[in-house]
């Protein structure tokens, strides 16, 4: 079996993580099938980036680092992710699920004639055919298929598996020609608009995530409300941790109610059956009571802690490693006075 682990470059030349995690994939579905492995790079410095995975034992790295794919743009990338796929003759195309590749690899599929699945969280060959697994229905069902039409496109999920770590060395890339048209360079990247860093409240990398519930917009202990306090409780954690921050779905609902709360909070931020499921190495929980449609998006945190003044909280019963339970705003105050 001809294997593509197909990869972009970052704006700095260098591979992301995700590309890493699937070039792990990539080697294990190699030994297991017996077959070859192919690397194919596109972006700027492609090159360059290829002698980073010189180790990984490919037979055949393959780059497109023209100038036309130095900046993200689907026409492009379309033409240089095909060209790359038909060069390798790959049955098996593994690649990273990245805004830039779920983008442009369904048309590289369609005009490879290639079946393409995304959100893929395993893949296994066992007794000559592959198998890739991945979440449905709100991730509550673990799903195993296969598929027979070849190519087989497949983009996995970071988070999954363990990045590759080898030596570097001259992996001798071929540069794979690919014919732009004018049609194909129209678009142009003009420049980029992002937050401030500590703006930033999402961050899929981020070592800590913390959720925060309804509670914090409720009235406390003196029967009054202090969601300007909590704002700048859980702001100023975010900064110090550098943690992500999430979102019960009650909390984020009250907007729509008109009822004031935390104006950094938004839907994105939800976590729980109907938003993400982040998979962060621990969760630390704080006003929320852990009902299960919020705690099943929490099944991929490896350590789970809350904060809770409830003893008998949903966190309490099975679905926390630690519950503190006492005032969330005394207790933040207090940790927050720990990591100045």
């Amino acid at each position: 079996m001809k294997i593509l682990a197909l990869f972009h470059t970052q704006d700095d030349g260098s591979l992301p993580k995700a590309a890493l995690e699937v070039l792990t994939t990539a080697m294990a579905i190699k030994e297991q099938t017996g077959g070859t492995l192919a690397v194919g790079i596109l972006g700027q410095g492609a090159a360059n980036a290829a002698e980073t995975v010189a180790g990984c034992g490919a037979e055949s790295f393959l780059t497109v680092g023209s100038e036309a794919v130095a900046q993200a743009r689907y026409a492009t990338d379309t033409a240089a992710a095909t060209a790359l796929i038909r060069d390798s003759g790959a049955e098996l195309v593994l690649a990273p699920g990245t805004a830039r590749f779920a983008r442009c690899l369904p048309g590289a599929a369609h005009r490879t004639g290639a079946q393409i699945d995304t959100h893929i969280v395993s893949v296994k060959a066992e007794g000559g055919q592959v198998q890739a697994q991945r979440w449905f229905y709100r991730q509550r069902i673990l799903g195993t298929f296969s598929r027979a039409a070849r190519p087989w496109i497949m983009l996995a999920d970071a988070g999954v598996n363990m990045p590759w770590h080898g030596a570097s060395g001259a992996a001798s890339p071929k540069e794979v020609a690919v014919g732009f048209s004018d049609a194909d360079l129209r678009t142009s990247v003009t420049g980029v608009r992002s937050p401030a860093a500590d703006a930033q409240t999402i961050k899929p990398d981020a070592a800590l995530l913390f959720v925060a519930g309804a509670g914090w917009t409720k009235k406390q202990k003196d029967g009054q409300f202090h969601i300007a306090e909590a704002g700048v409780l859980i702001q100023d954690f975010l900064i110090k941790a550098k943690s992500s921050l999430g979102s019960s779905k009650s909390l984020v609902d009250l907007q729509s109610e008109g009822q004031e709360t935390l104006n950094f909070m938004t839907h994105m931020n939800q976590v729980g059956q109907t938003g993400s499921t982040p998979r962060h190495a621990k969760g630390l929980s704080a006003c929320c009571h852990g009902e299960e449609p919020h705690a099943v998006g929490w099944r991929f945190i490896n350590e789970r802690r809350a904060i809770n003044l409830d003893p008998n909280c949903g966190w309490a019963q099975g679905k926390a490693d630690v519950v503190y339970v006492g005032d969330a705003f005394e207790i933040m105050a207090k940790v927050n006075a720990l990591l100045s």
